[in-house]
């Protein structure tokens, strides 16, 4: 890549918005994952009864079976909604710049 190209982009108004809001956005997903995950094991680790519990008299699946799989489709629902944002608005921003730097 052209340096002249390397410098127009980062000196660009959209990469700098594009950067911004992605680093911010999957950092607030981040923190949003890390918290569902840890407060699951921290459960775990200091409530196991209560994760252990069987989910009725005849049964030998428990409580944590259900909620252990809530963690991941809530893994997955948070994928979707990153997904969702970046084909929008971060692919708007994206063509924006490759407009900006075509005729170099």
């Amino acid at each position: 890549m052209k340096t002249e190209m390397v410098e127009k982009i980062k000196n660009d108004p959209n990469y700098i918005e594009l950067v911004s809001k992605r680093t911010k956005f999957a950092l607030i997903l981040t923190v949003i994952m890390m918290v569902v995950y840890f407060a699951f094991i921290l459960v775990i680790a200091f409530e196991p009864s209560l994760l252990g519990t069987p989910l009725s008299s005849d049964t030998v699946t428990t409580v944590g079976i259900p909620v252990g799989m809530g963690v991941i489709v809530f893994a997955f629902i948070l994928t979707g909604i990153y997904t969702r944002r970046a084909n929008s608005e971060f692919d708007d921003l994206t063509n924006k710049i490759k407009e900006s730097v075509k005729d170099i």
